[in-house]
């Protein structure tokens, strides 16, 4: 009888997001092969958190616990086991986390991680490992004095983004660790190790503490993005020893070491699964994109995000720089605007009778350029730049209370578009004879939108389906770790994976109108911000 034939790899990819924990397989051939996620409010109510999260009294600090996202993945893992999944077959994996949050490993946590019993849920084993319960996360904003402070000490705002490649930022988790130190200094004195969110959770995969890696790591204020060394001034800033824990931080596509004995005792893990660093949800969400050199991808949801692969990059007040998650040569960076699909949808209401048929039409009857005509339309303040309310210009630069129907719908998209590309050049964004722009969230489907960005940028712009794209860039990059030390690109890796479809050329003529316009709209940016309406 002949001998049954070897299970075929798989690989798996992990994204410990803010209100789920989500889970993709992918074959050797890349198909998605298993997904499941555990949604924390509806799953694990015993927690009692909205939106995975707690917003504290003060409206400003928000927290989430970390015991849950533990229980999450003793759920997702018996979930999967029920479902007769062969955890046998699982070569490597790796894993996503919001970018931000922050756990605090009590002193002798190591010991009680490295003991973990097969018999016994994690989340019951760890449930007295941490000094901080609540953990802070990216929607917390209540480290304001912290921020100024860590600017200070450096030299300023600037310095501080020459440094770390962002200014201060009140989620960023040096000045979380700083608000901790200043308010309960005996707790960080308890405290053996700091993770953040994806190291935390590679952790619990390794059963030791898993270093930070260099992507996630360049959101803290705490690196020197350039060196990819913990900045000293920077440590001692925000708290005595800190570098001590935080440990070394490590390239992203590093394999951290072998699955713990955990799993292979109690969900049948093969013995040499890999576990790869973990990064952030973003630097994760690029891989999963597969961007190349001078690519941009942009996000078209409620808020507009773009990811922008960076070789020469400069910091600025705003943006963040981070160091890329899938070459240790470049970098990413991020930019985000409030005022994304929320004003398009406003616009569209009240222009356009609630219908982007009739939103579309009025884009293809005004000429390239608008005649002129400039406007900036930020219903909520905006991030970049710090300016709210409707402002419009004529071809002339003088302000004007309104424009026609037709004129305000093509103002808003040529204006959204040309505050991305004029705010990515700044940081260093250099458009290339190869660049793409990868486009996805609901505008992405408007194609006269999408003509207007591809005009914009002088560049082409293809659609990409980015379901769970950190899961699926986690995946991904488990695959890629296993051949890094050779210089295989992440590209080369999945070049099986399906690709992006063209969906807007720039039409002829339009870099000349554009390139003028753009000038212009940055003088108009300075008049919005200095003589606000």
């Amino acid at each position: 009888m002949a001998a049954a034939a070897p299970a075929e790899p798989c690989y798996l990819g992990w994204d410990f997001s803010t209100q789920q924990l989500k889970v993709i397989a992918v074959d050797e051939q890349l198909r998605v092969i298993y997904e499941d996620n555990v949604n924390f409010d509806k799953d694990l109510p015993e927690f009692g958190t909205q939106g995975g999260v707690y917003v504290h009294s003060d409206r400003l600090t928000v927290t989430s616990p970390v015991l849950m996202w533990i229980k999450a993945l003793h759920v997702i893992l018996d979930k999967m086991k029920s479902s007769g999944f062969n955890f046998s077959r699982v070569r490597a994996l790796s894993g996503a986390g919001q970018q931000h949050g922050s756990v605090y490993w009590k002193e002798g946590a190591k010991v009680l991680l490295q003991n973990t019993s097969p018999d016994l849920p994690l989340h019951q084993s760890l449930k007295s490992c941490f000094s901080v319960s609540n953990s802070p996360v990216w929607m917390d904003s209540s480290t304001n004095a912290q921020c100024c402070s860590l600017e200070k000490a450096v030299g300023g705002a600037q310095k501080l983004a020459d440094i770390t490649g962002s200014c201060a930022y009140e989620r960023f988790t040096g000045n979380q660790i700083a608000k901790i130190y200043s308010q309960n200094p005996e707790v960080y004195a308890q405290t053996e190790r700091i993770s953040l969110i994806s190291s935390f959770a590679a952790s619990l995969f390794l059963g030791a503490y898993a270093p930070i890696d260099y992507s996630d790591g360049s959101g803290m204020n705490l690196l020197q993005f350039r060196e990819k060394v913990w900045s000293p001034v920077c440590l001692n800033a925000c708290a005595p020893g800190l570098g001590e824990k935080l440990d070394y931080p490590v390239p992203s596509s590093k394999i951290l070491g072998s699955i713990s004995s955990y799993y292979i005792r109690r969900y049948g893990f093969n013995s040499e699964c890999k576990v790869i660093a973990f990064t952030g949800d973003n630097p994760a969400s690029l891989a999963g994109m597969r961007l190349e050199e001078g690519d941009i991808a942009i996000s078209l949801g409620t808020s507009d995000t773009l990811f922008l692969w960076i070789k020469d990059p400069k910091p600025a007040l705003e943006g963040h720089i981070l160091c890329s998650p899938v070459d240790s040569q470049a970098y990413m960076a991020l930019l985000c605007y409030k005022n994304g699909s929320w004003m398009r949808e406003k616009i569209r209401d009240e222009l356009a009778s609630g219908s982007w048929e009739e939103f579309s039409k009025a884009l293809l009857s005004t000429p390239v350029g608008n005649d002129g005509n400039v406007g900036f339309y930020f219903d909520v303040m905006e991030i970049i730049p710090k300016a709210v309310g409707i402002h419009r210009f004529n071809a002339h630069n003088n302000r004007i209370p309104t424009f026609p129907k037709e004129v305000e719908i093509r103002a808003l998209i040529e204006g959204q578009f040309m505050a991305k590309r004029i705010h990515a050049e700044k940081l260093g964004y250099k458009i290339l004879p190869t660049t793409r722009i990868l486009a996805t969230g609901g505008a992405s489907y408007n194609k006269e939108v999408l003509q207007v960005l591809s005009d914009v940028f002088s560049a082409p712009v293809y659609t990409i389906d980015t379901a769970n794209s950190a899961c699926l860039g986690s995946a991904y990059r488990a695959i890629h770790g296993l051949v890094a030390e050779t210089n295989a690109s992440l590209n080369d890796v999945v070049k099986l994976a399906p690709g992006p479809k063209l969906v807007a050329t720039p039409a002829a003529g339009v870099a000349q109108v554009y390139q003028a316009l753009l000038k212009r709209y940055m003088g108009l940016e300075q008049q919005v911000l200095n003589k606000p309406k």
